[in-house]
């Protein structure tokens, strides 16, 4: 036994004379040693281990192989990463782009309506004092200024502005769900070579069907007849023969039978109240467009070669020159003021919008494979969205004209609550 000795000195107070010492000892067991001794191997469990290390060795290469085509490496999805963020740059600039010309293109409307409205109503002023009082000056004003509300009323008809603003929001609001589409795919994560490739033939898109320049590009506006605008790349896909069904039970993919039938029905209504109604409102747009189009710059033209003649001394053909301009100014007023063309390229995009989500039924059920296909129940939910139902609604909707004939004659419901 081994002691450990601790020596403590404590003072008294200042007045004591005296120190105490106190000596302590705490005795401290000493431990005995304790000895492991673990087992020896074997040299059989020696030799048992160098086997399966010699196996190991040569069952796994030292060299990684590189994937094969099959497999997609962490380069790839980077490399596809870093092109998504590239076209999503793209598309940021676009949305800014398209959003400025909007604005300027309305401007340009406001601006030249409100020009040609004060030209074509101030020559029409100088016309009338003209009768009264037979000055020359003012008759070579007012012929002047018909001249010019003639030209610019031709150039100004031939690039509607409104309509061309309309163009531009329409753009606007693609290009940002574009790019609300690429940061989606970049927030789920793990982007691949097809994203890729779709992202930019959407974007190639969207250029081709919503221009930026006027000359040489700049979108006919008074085509032959109407057709709904194009947005989206083409597809190639092959043409329904049948509308057969594929799916015999419910898949793991949510399809069934009922789904399948209920797409169809959807489908016809489109076809026959919401496509049918705005391909006659779109002519009819169409048609009011082109007349008053060529009514406005006949009128002012009239009106100036009245104020010509009347320099002659002729009173009837001033009057028919006042005449004529404030027909023209209430021409303009109604084309340009009304936004005519405005109205006809509307309706051009709410074609577009059932063309496209036609093209996108018949493509998901003209797979195959359901398998393959979109999630059932989550494509009958993006229909339901689209067409601004719930998905009860467009149920009844379905059953509702399976409750008609074939041909859905009678039902005065249309397949869209949004516009």
């Amino acid at each position: 036994m081994s002691s450990l000795q601790i020596s403590a000195s404590f003072c008294s107070s200042c007045s004591s004379s005296s120190i105490k010492k106190v000596n302590a000892a705490i005795n401290v067991p000493k431990f005995s040693q304790v000895r492991f001794s673990l087992p020896k191997i074997a040299p059989t469990t020696t030799k048992l281990v160098q086997e399966v290390n010699r196996s190991i060795d040569t069952i796994i290469p030292l060299r990684i192989d590189v994937p094969t085509s099959t497999e997609i490496s962490d380069d790839d999805y980077s490399k596809a990463t870093i092109k998504l963020y590239t076209i999503l740059e793209a598309v940021s600039d676009r949305v800014e782009m398209h959003n400025n010309m909007c604005e300027q293109r309305n401007n340009w409307n406001t601006l030249l309506l409100n020009s040609l409205n004060m030209i074509t109503l101030t020559a029409s002023t100088m016309v009338g004092l003209n009768t009264a009082i037979d000055n020359s000056a003012l008759n070579l004003s007012s012929t002047v200024l018909f001249c010019a509300a003639t030209g610019m009323l031709l150039i100004m008809n031939k690039i509607q502005p409104s309509q061309l603003a309309e163009e531009q929001r329409n753009a606007t609001r693609l290009f940002k769900h574009l790019q609300t589409e690429i940061q989606t795919t970049l927030a789920i994560g793990n982007p691949n070579e097809e994203d890729v490739n779709s992202a930019m033939e959407k974007v190639l898109a969207l250029d081709k069907a919503y221009p930026l320049p006027l000359l040489g590009a700049m979108l006919e506006k008074f085509p032959s007849k109407y057709e709904p605008a194009v947005w989206w790349p083409k597809t190639n896909t092959n043409e329904f023969q049948t509308q057969a069904l594929r799916s015999e039970k419910k898949t793991n993919n949510g399809w069934t039978p009922e789904l399948e039938t209920e797409m169809w029905q959807i489908l016809e209504v489109m076809k026959r109240k919401d496509m049918e109604d705005y391909d006659r409102l779109g002519n009819l747009a169409l048609k009011v467009n082109k007349t008053l189009a060529k009514l406005g710059p006949l009128l002012t033209g009239i009106a100036a070669l009245g104020s010509a003649l009347g320099s002659h001394g002729s009173s009837w053909s001033g009057i028919v020159a006042a005449g004529a301009g404030s027909l023209a100014a209430s021409t303009n007023a109604l084309e340009h003021g009304g936004q005519v063309g405005m109205v006809f390229e509307m309706y051009r995009n709410c074609g577009g919008f059932f063309k496209l989500l036609q093209e996108t039924i018949e493509t998901t059920l003209e797979e195959k494979y359901c398998e393959k296909r979109e999630n059932g129940d989550l494509f009958e939910m993006k229909v339901a969205m689209k067409l601004g139902r719930s998905v009860s609604q467009l149920r009844q909707l379905a059953s509702k004209f399976a409750a008609y004939d074939s041909e859905g004659i009678g039902m005065d419901e249309f397949a869209s609550k949004l516009f």
